[in-house]
């Protein structure tokens, strides 16, 4: 992406960013802990960003290696509170699930395992640090994706419907995928940087996007939107 589209990507970002934290502020927090916790991160990381980021393509070599790593530092935090919101998120909705402690640390042991073992496969000290972290991120942004998966069926089978958080894990999945088809992508061609940047660019402001709307709209409101549409679709049935 040209500076232009970069800089208004980022204002757009860091602007959602503050509308779902003004939202979250207001009470759903406290249910959505690591949420809010994201989505400050997020707002952080990407104001340190920009800075160094006009300096990828012009800049010297020691500007470029500060860029590397400092975008893969930030990316790593990212992924792993990532991680928390969707074991957090999976641990609430199997609220109805006897084996639930069971459950999350089996999620949490594999989450470790699957870390780690995708860590060793990748790592290559004597390789330059984008190449091998960009490998190790694809496999943890593809993880995150079935957990998501896991989430969304858990949500779908519970008798009671939590729209709220069927649209947070919703919006989850889709910068998930878009993450992991970007990384695999660029890995595939260095051509395709820019078409997999700006279909992750806007994957992610969509699911904050989608965030900011599911806690903007009184959580009354939302569950009698989903009344409404349920007693539609048993009315045609009949």
């Amino acid at each position: 992406m040209n500076i232009a589209c970069q800089l208004g990507a980022h204002i757009l970002g860091l602007l959602l960013d503050v509308l779902v934290v003004d939202a979250l502020r207001r009470g759903p927090y406290r249910r959505y802990p690591f949420l809010f916790l994201y989505v400050v991160a997020d707002f952080i990381t990407t104001v340190l960003e920009i800075e160094p980021s006009l300096y990828l393509n012009g800049g010297t070599a020691a500007e470029r290696h500060r860029w590397v790593v400092l975008y893969w530092v930030d990316e790593q935090i990212i992924q792993a509170l990532l991680f928390l919101l969707v074991i957090s998120l999976l641990y609430r909705a199997s609220s109805q699930t006897r084996q639930r402690r069971t459950m999350l640390l089996g999620v949490i042991g594999a989450t470790l395992l699957i870390a780690t073992v995708s860590l060793l496969v990748h790592y290559q000290p004597d390789v330059k640090m984008g190449k091998w972290m960009m490998s190790w991120t694809r496999d943890l942004k593809a993880f995150a994706a079935i957990l998501d998966l896991g989430l969304w069926a858990t949500l779908i089978r519970s008798e009671e419907k939590d729209y709220r958080l069927l649209m947070v894990s919703g919006a989850l999945g889709i910068q998930f995928a878009a993450g992991a088809m970007g990384q695999a992508l660029r890995e595939m061609s260095r051509a395709t940087d820019t078409a997999s940047g700006v279909m992750i660019t806007i994957a992610n402001l969509t699911c904050t996007y989608i965030w900011w709307q599911a806690f903007r709209s009184p959580k009354k409101k939302l569950q009698n939107t989903y009344t409404r549409n349920q007693a539609a679709s048993i009315g045609r049935i009949k």
